[in-house]
């Protein structure tokens, strides 16, 4: 548990960084912290590591970020 708290704690420091940055990377950032911190909880409520969640969801969220940024 303490690590999906630390997990979550880190995700609103970086989507609070997103004053300076494009449409693009706010994306990418928002993305990337909102998929690591499901990825997180999930892994954490499964029984699975929550690191490996977090950095599997970081990916797909990043990667959704991107993807719909890149849309608009």
């Amino acid at each position: 548990m303490k690590k999906v708290i630390f997990v979550l704690v880190l995700s609103a420091f970086a989507a609070g960084g997103c004053t300076n940055m494009t449409a693009q990377q706010q994306g990418m950032v928002s993305g990337g912290a909102i998929g690591a911190a499901a990825g997180a909880g999930i892994a954490s409520i499964t029984g699975g590591n929550a690191w490996t969640g977090a950095a599997i969801g970081a990916a797909a969220g990043t990667t959704a970020g991107y993807i719909r940024a890149n849309r608009q």
